[in-house]
């Protein structure tokens, strides 16, 4: 089967949630003899052993521009060419807007069929263009794919169509034999360490979390926040940590690479994950591949992943006092904490990038059918 894959970024230019699921989906679709050919923005030939085995076609396209109904046509018409060129049996759209364009115009003119993978923003979020965008290119699509059940329900207010619920993935082979340095400590220990990992936006909830640690060192002085990423919300959350005298007990790393991820959570007690809107949370998998508690707001498809007191412990969104409430029951309870760890481990195996292609490629089977 030869497949097209739209994607706006790609790593190593973009390593968002979706990029990199969109690399290990592209990947795994390679290695099962599919002949992938990834569509993207950028100019620089990508290299690497997961990469070899893919067609990688890039399009000049500056994509923090996205917000322009001409930039989004721009993309939009590039890539159409790209498809007229490689000629393939489907079309897979990771988003549904700027690539959802691209796979709808490939179905008006080359009469290619397409789906379209709907990843959190695209469906949660409000923005220009979306009423038209979703009665086009969703309605349009001969599949549409969820995340989640939550975002499934979603999709249905939107555009009053079903969509097959195909959550994400996690390469479980980036964290075989690692070893949890923190996983056998007691709650007499020393030093604790609470991880958040993500883009710093808004959204995120950050500094919901920031102001919860001014009331878990008050219970706890032993413990230091680790914020592993970088975003337009990093000054904000560097002045209150600031303002809230927390200095000494937060951390900024910056951005990381992504292969690094894996080394933080096995240095971590928790992993929290304080989100005000949240399709999906893939970092939600990779912590539960190492075995890490979860703390975690009941927002979006997060309850989905996570179940309260089985695999980690869920909080109100907005709400730093019941975040910081849930980390200190972590830290507190042994036994808890034992039992969530050991119950990530074994629920992580069921979202293998093998069983999330398993599904996928049966969509793409039916859909030329």
């Amino acid at each position: 089967m030869k497949i097209a894959i739209l994607i706006a970024g790609f790593p190593p230019r973009s390593i968002g949630g979706v990029e990199i699921a969109t690399l290990n989906i592209a990947s795994e679709l390679a290695e099962r003899g599919h002949e992938v050919h990834i569509i993207t923005t950028g100019d620089e030939k990508l290299k690497g052993d997961k990469r070899e085995s893919l067609h990688i076609h890039y399009i000049q396209h500056d994509i923090v521009q996205e917000s322009s109904l001409w930039a989004a046509i721009s993309y939009a018409i590039k890539a159409l060419v790209q498809i007229k060129k490689i000629n393939p049996d489907i079309v897979h759209a990771q988003r549904f807007y700027r690539e959802g364009l691209s796979a709808w115009l490939a179905k008006v003119f080359f009469k290619k069929p397409y789906c379209t993978w709907c990843h959190g923003a695209d469906i949660y979020l409000s923005w220009r263009f979306k009423s038209i965008a979703s009665k086009l290119f969703l309605k349009s699509a001969d599949a549409v794919i969820a995340l989640t059940q939550d975002m499934e329900r979603k999709i249905q207010e939107i555009c009053n169509r079903d969509a097959f619920v195909i959550p994400g993935g996690i390469d479980l082979r980036r964290f075989e034999g690692l070893s949890r340095k923190n996983a056998a400590k007691s709650s007499t220990d020393s030093e604790r360490i609470i991880l958040f990992v993500g883009r710093l936006h808004p959204l995120k909830g950050v500094a919901y979390l920031v102001e919860a640690m001014y009331t878990i060192i008050h219970s706890n002085p032993r413990v230091r926040l680790l914020i592993v990423g970088d975003g337009e919300e990093r000054s904000n959350l560097e002045n209150l940590t600031n303002k809230l005298g927390l200095a000494k007990y937060i951390s900024f790393t910056g951005k990381v690479p992504h292969e690094k991820v894996p080394e933080y959570m096995a240095t971590a007690d928790v992993l929290v994950l304080p989100s005000l809107v949240e399709g999906f949370g893939v970092v939600l998998l990779e912590a539960m591949a190492c075995g890490l508690p979860i703390v975690a707001t009941n927002v979006g498809g997060i309850p989905e992943i996570v179940q309260d007191g089985e695999n980690g412990l869920m909080a109100e969104s907005e709400n730093s006092r019941e975040i910081a409430d849930k980390v200190l029951m972590i830290f507190e309870n042994d036994e808890l904490r034992k039992r969530i760890s050991q119950n990530n481990l074994e629920k992580a195996k069921n979202y293998s990038w093998k069983a999330v292609v398993d599904k996928l490629e049966k969509v793409y089977q039916g859909i030329i059918k």
